[in-house]
């Protein structure tokens, strides 16, 4: 796998670079090509500490984590760890009949242990709502009266709909169809 590693307002030395290589070469295992990949590591102070992103677009899907922590090399290590617990969480998933095309460039015979068998998520309540035409800023009050991170509505301005979402910078973003 190729890598893109840089830092913003953050200088990311040679063991850094270093390091990110030997742990995410981890990853490789489960890439049939992993040579076909290039995965972008932004390192980023955040407070007191820094903010290691990965981002690996494959050909149908991308896998990507963010970790912070005070130690750059801890949170290296605590998003590899994230990505590797998103493919084994996900293989089931990702090995339907449906989605087989849209990963078919992840290895996915590997072994799931036992305790991490036990974690299999599923829908467990659907809901149906009304989308009532408002604002973006109504939208944002709407979201935030009933606690959630996100609020489907149609935006009054353009009738479309869109999902405005509660960022972990503390502002928001919206996303809409194409």
């Amino acid at each position: 796998m190729e890598y893109r590693i840089h830092g913003k307002k953050f200088k990311v030395t040679h063991d850094i670079k270093a390091y990110v290589e030997t742990k995410l070469a981890r990853l490789d295992k489960y890439f049939e090509k992993p040579e076909a990949y290039e995965a972008t590591i932004v390192i980023r102070p955040d407070g007191v500490g820094q903010v290691v992103e990965v981002t690996i677009p494959a050909k149908k899907m991308i896998l990507r984590a963010e970790e912070a922590n005070k130690d750059p090399f801890a949170a290296i290590d605590l998003v590899l760890d994230k990505l590797e617990r998103q493919i084994r969480k996900n293989k089931t998933r990702m090995s339907r009949k449906g989605n087989k095309e849209k990963v078919a460039d992840l290895v996915l015979d590997f072994e799931i242990a036992k305790e991490e068998e036990k974690d299999k998520t599923k829908i467990v309540k659907r809901k149906e709502v009304e989308l009532k035409p408002m604002s973006e800023e109504e939208a944002i009050l709407q979201m935030n009266l009933i606690d959630h991170s996100f609020f489907i509505f149609r935006n009054s301005k353009n009738g479309e709909i869109e999902v405005i979402y509660a960022r972990k910078d503390g502002n928001y973003g919206i996303i809409k169809e194409k």
